[in-house]
């Protein structure tokens, strides 16, 4: 029996399950502040005798094993879990071997083992919802050098018409603070589930994700991408999105046609628990 967490801004998910990848329970625990939201993880762990643990968290986390902060959670927005040390934390209470990743690096294993990714070898998973990011994996491997990957953070050309300044309290007007739930619902005053019918707010945010989408497509390569998250359920981003990328690459390279090159999750929401799982297989072999 293997033990997950899927380690998000509003909720921790946390699972068991078995050698084959399903899921045997789950449940959901608000992210509050650490001394309220871990008790809980642990004690539903502790119910199953896990043998390894894989951690898909929200970032940024210390992912270089060399270092002295490797494991913990370190310059989060969310003050309360900054420097936290997430993976002693679960090694303290468990004492079993730890895999540990991003979310979005646990969607993009989840992605290419059971996915839309299957049978692939690389591959960008990209989620859209309280914040923005994205996890690669390039050669059958998570992508990782000095840190992990923190592409929602890349700067975008601001729209000529979009006079809001942005909402990320590290750079301001990057693609997170320009794209991201929270700034579609500050910008236009309304939750994004609201704005269904507003042709002019999925324009807006097809043209900033593109940009992203084309940067990742000359930088990485991938051979597929997928895009999750919460603002990604509104069916009329994407095909803002192939309309904006298609414009931007103006036939420089060819991709693949873009209504199957970029794709909605295969497992759905559950891209980054069981992604979490198959890290704590791994974890479990290296061990």
């Amino acid at each position: 029996m293997f033990g997950a967490i899927e380690a998000g801004g509003t909720k921790f998910v946390c699972a068991a399950g078995d050698e084959d990848g399903r899921v045997v329970e789950r449940i959901q625990i608000p992210t509050t502040v650490p001394e309220e939201t871990m008790p809980q993880v642990i004690d539903f762990l502790k119910k199953y005798p896990v043998k390894a643990i894989g951690i898909g968290s929200f970032g940024p986390i210390d992912v270089n094993k060399n270092s002295r902060n490797y494991g913990y959670i370190t310059s989060t927005p969310k003050t309360a879990w900054r420097d936290f040390p997430f993976v002693q934390t679960m090694e303290k209470a468990l004492q079993v071997p730890i895999g540990f990743t991003t979310d979005v690096n646990a969607a993009a294993l989840g992605e290419v083992t059971h996915g839309a990714a299957k049978g692939l070898d690389s591959c960008l998973y990209m989620t859209v919802g309280t914040g923005i990011g994205a996890g690669a994996i390039v050669h059958g491997s998570l992508l990782q050098g000095l840190s992990h990957p923190e592409m929602g953070h890349i700067l975008v050309r601001r729209h000529p018409e979009d006079a809001y300044q942005g909402n990320c309290p590290y750079h301001s007007d990057c693609l997170e603070g320009l794209a991201a739930g929270p700034a579609i619902e500050e910008r236009w005053g309304a939750k994004a589930s609201e704005l269904a019918g507003k042709k002019e707010v999925w324009e807006l945010e097809g043209y900033y994700l593109a940009q992203a989408l084309m940067q990742y497509s000359f930088i990485l390569s991938p051979k597929k991408i997928i895009l999750g998250g919460g603002v990604m359920h509104q069916e009329q981003v994407l095909p803002s999105i192939y309309q904006n990328l298609k414009e931007l690459i103006h036939d420089y390279v060819s991709l693949p046609e873009l209504d199957s090159y970029i794709a909605r999750p295969g497992l759905g929401d559950d891209a980054g628990i069981i992604g979490a799982l198959i890290l704590a297989q791994q974890a479990w072999r290296q061990k």
